[in-house]
């Protein structure tokens, strides 16, 4: 095991001599496997190795086992451990997300603070061939474009995969020749998360339709993670000569983009986007088509993107560029459609066991606790949002502890009743009106680009109580 991982970790230059290293030990079989691993290797190498362990604030005495239990390993493997305690059910309400979401978020927060305090350091992780399996798979599932397809790199920024080369039953195997120990998370069974929703299939797939099925889908996400790769390199190849980059945009002429295959076009529309804004997170395939659409449409028509962004046609070019919003008009990305901040509702009974979508641009909310008429607009003076156990946040301590830049705060579209914001559209909806056991009629909020989850009504309307 650990000379197979030290030629992997050489083969995709994972480490170098005297590299310092932040391992991520939850105390699982995965992690504590990587952990010796690091530790087999530490002289050898000259690596500085330090461990991170996060207790999540779930599973009560159970995260108190394993994080003490992660701090005795470390002390016997004379190893610098830093325990950081979170509150995710908390901060996931705070910040919109599931508690999956949220505690991943939070994982690597910690795990970067540490490599900060380090001087700079790579932070190691337990992935191995199976949760690769999974990744490929929930990105399948959910309908990503081929970079979710191909999988987890083994080298992601400052983040490292050293156990990729390696499967489940060899890192059972390794942990019981070497007589260590590891704790057992309960969560891993629960259904209430998506991942382990498949980590459940696999091994049925295996069984029932092709045993070699885990090797087969990475043989296929490594195949799309070089087709991704030379998508990228044609769509830079197209922009170096065709590109045209000035002062607050950028453009190509729309004939070189409406000429391409469909593929190929959206890289190229993807490009040119990570060229003004460094990110293409909240970019769907949606915004993608319809900025591709545009390039055959007649001069002056324009759609409406994330981050302050529009696509323009004029004349012979296609331009990406910062719009102008008006004081006091919401902003909300519209593929194809106005630029002024808009919302669609409907409304429908809450069925037993539905499930809550997680999409950013598409919310549910109790319908029966809303009693006043809402409004889209932007913040004001006194709006507000209710956190988990009845306090009240005010926007203002929202957008300062969000780290949002002042630019975009007055830009950032808010659903209110009155002062009390329902939801801070792209981030995070109030706690009050959250989904319940005792929710009657939901109420979806969806703005324009978002991806609907629920049931979708044309013909309802939400009582009067929001336009």
């Amino acid at each position: 095991m650990v000379e197979r991982v030290a030629a992997f970790i050489r083969e995709k230059h994972l480490l170098s001599e005297g590299d310092r290293v932040v391992a991520g030990v939850s105390g699982g079989a995965d992690s504590v496997c990587l952990f010796h691993v690091l530790v087999s290797l530490r002289q050898k190498m000259g690596l500085t190795l330090h461990a991170v362990h996060v207790h999540h604030g779930i599973r009560g005495g159970e995260a108190d086992r394993d994080a003490a239990f992660v701090e005795r390993l470390a002390a016997e493997w004379d190893v610098p451990c830093v325990v950081v305690r979170e509150d995710v059910p908390a901060r996931a309400a705070e910040m919109g997300l599931s508690e999956e979401e949220a505690g991943r978020l939070l994982r690597y927060a910690a795990f970067r603070k540490e490599a900060e305090r380090m001087g700079g350091a790579k932070i190691a992780v337990g992935h191995h061939k199976e949760d690769q399996a999974e990744t490929i798979l929930h990105n399948l599932f959910r309908g990503s474009a081929l970079k979710g397809l191909s999988g987890m790199s083994a080298v992601s920024g400052d983040v490292i995969r050293p156990l990729l080369c390696v499967g489940k039953s060899e890192i059972l195997s390794y942990i019981k020749e070497h007589g260590l120990t590891y704790c057992e998370d309960s969560t891993n069974a629960c259904g209430d998360y998506t991942r382990n929703r498949i980590r459940r299939l696999l091994p049925e797939i295996c069984r029932e339709v092709n045993a070699g099925a885990v090797e087969h889908i990475l043989a296929a996400g490594e195949k799309i993670a070089q087709a991704d790769a030379w998508f990228e390199e044609e769509a830079e190849r197209i922009w170096a000569a065709r590109g045209v980059a000035e002062s607050g945009r950028c453009g190509i002429e729309a004939r070189a983009v409406a000429e391409l295959p469909e593929i190929l076009a959206g890289y190229l529309i993807l490009r040119m986007i990570r060229l003004r804004t460094g990110s293409v997170k909240d970019i769907t395939s949606a915004h993608v088509e319809a900025v591709r659409l545009l390039a055959g449409m007649e001069t002056g028509k324009r759609v409406c993107l994330p981050y302050g962004l529009e696509a323009v046609r004029e004349y012979r070019m296609l331009w990406l560029k910062d719009r102008e919003i008006p004081a006091g008009t919401a902003e909300a990305a519209a593929p194809g459609g106005p630029c002024a901040g808009r919302l669609s509702f409907s409304r429908f009974p809450r069925e037993k066991n539905q499930k809550i979508p997680e999409n950013r641009y598409t919310k549910w909310l109790d319908y029966d606790k809303i009693k006043g008429t809402l409004s889209l607009r932007t913040r004001q003076p006194g709006d507000y949002i209710t956190l988990k156990g009845g306090g009240r946040k005010s926007l203002k301590s929202f957008f300062i502890d969000e780290k949002i830049p002042r630019g975009l705060r007055d830009r950032i579209p808010v659903l209110a009743e009155e002062n009390h914001v329902l939801w801070i559209v792209g981030y995070r909806i109030s706690e009050y009106y959250k989904i319940t056991e005792t929710t009657k009629e939901i109420l979806q909020a969806q703005a324009d680009g978002g991806e609907v989850h629920g049931r979708q009504d044309p013909d309802s309307d939400p009582g009067g109580r929001g336009q």
